[in-house]
């Protein structure tokens, strides 16, 4: 009887999932929109960063309450109040983005044009001061900015989500924008137990449950005096790390265990086993 009932309990859990992620958007962007035209441009950037942290810390929370996912993302608090610096993931799913910023109250993200203007995604990705990839030039001049106020800058090296495990072709955009903010790159090795929302998943194919996310602080590399030799050695390392990592177990071998809630400020997701 469990083996006949679990699938449908994961077609249940993938609707909630992506139901609530749209709800909270819908809800957020109006209200993100009013106050990008009623607060000050840099205070209001501060707050709308650090409310996007907020909502993304708590549905990570539901999604961990429903057993659907499991998250261990604990070692991403250690960059709390560093900085400035890129903060450089691997993308193997849609979702890497929002696990950093969970953890994190003052990431600006280098978004796609079409995502940053997404009708879920447009008020809270403007009132943040998420910055658009329409334009290299103002892309490096935005994120030169924001480091320089002493912001974190999340941007994929890959460019795009994961085709080739471990890394596909690093381009050399972090390295000109390390370079142009004189700002080490912080590496972020985010592993999971499925290819969940990768490239070329369905958005409503259901996956094996529960779904297993962990997140490692890697090397931290100074600013590249040479972009080209600082691309390639930034690749080897983070290709390296991910095809020899053995940190994330099997769904059915997983112990970490969802979080229990806390404050609306700090909720702790995937802290305990």
């Amino acid at each position: 009887m469990r083996r006949l009932l679990h699938p449908i309990y994961e077609y249940l859990a993938l609707w909630f999932g992506l139901g609530l992620l749209g709800i909270m958007c819908i809800l957020w962007s109006p209200v993100s929109f009013v106050l990008y035209h009623l607060m000050p441009r840099t205070r209001g950037g501060e707050f709308g960063r650090y409310m996007n942290m907020f909502w993304f810390r708590h549905y990570l929370w539901m999604l961990a309450s429903t057993g659907s996912c499991r998250f261990d993302l604990a070692e991403l608090d250690a960059l709390r109040g560093q900085g400035p610096f890129l903060i450089a993931p691997n993308h193997p799913s849609l979702i890497d983005a929002l696990l950093v910023v969970s953890r994190l109250p003052n990431v600006v993200c280098i978004m796609k044009t079409d995502l940053r203007n997404n009708f879920f995604m447009r008020g809270g990705a403007r009132f943040a001061q998420y910055i658009s990839n329409e334009s290299m030039r103002e892309m490096i001049r935005g994120a030169t900015e924001a480091l320089q106020r002493g912001d974190h800058v999340l941007l994929f090296p890959e460019g795009s989500r994961t085709v080739r495990p471990p890394v596909n072709d690093f381009t050399a955009l972090i390295g000109l924008i390390a370079r142009s903010a004189n700002v080490p790159v912080q590496t972020v090795l985010i592993e999971s137990s499925s290819r969940f929302l990768g490239k070329g998943w369905p958005l409503f194919r259901r996956p094996s449950m529960p779904i297993t996310y962990r997140l490692r602080v890697g090397r931290q590399f100074a600013p590249p005096a040479d972009v080209r030799a600082f691309t390639r050695e930034l690749q080897d390392y983070m290709g390296a790390e991910l095809a020899t990592s053995t940190r994330v177990p099997a769904p059915e071998a997983a112990e970490v265990a969802p979080a229990p809630a806390q404050s609306p400020v700090t909720p702790n997701l995937g802290q305990g086993t």
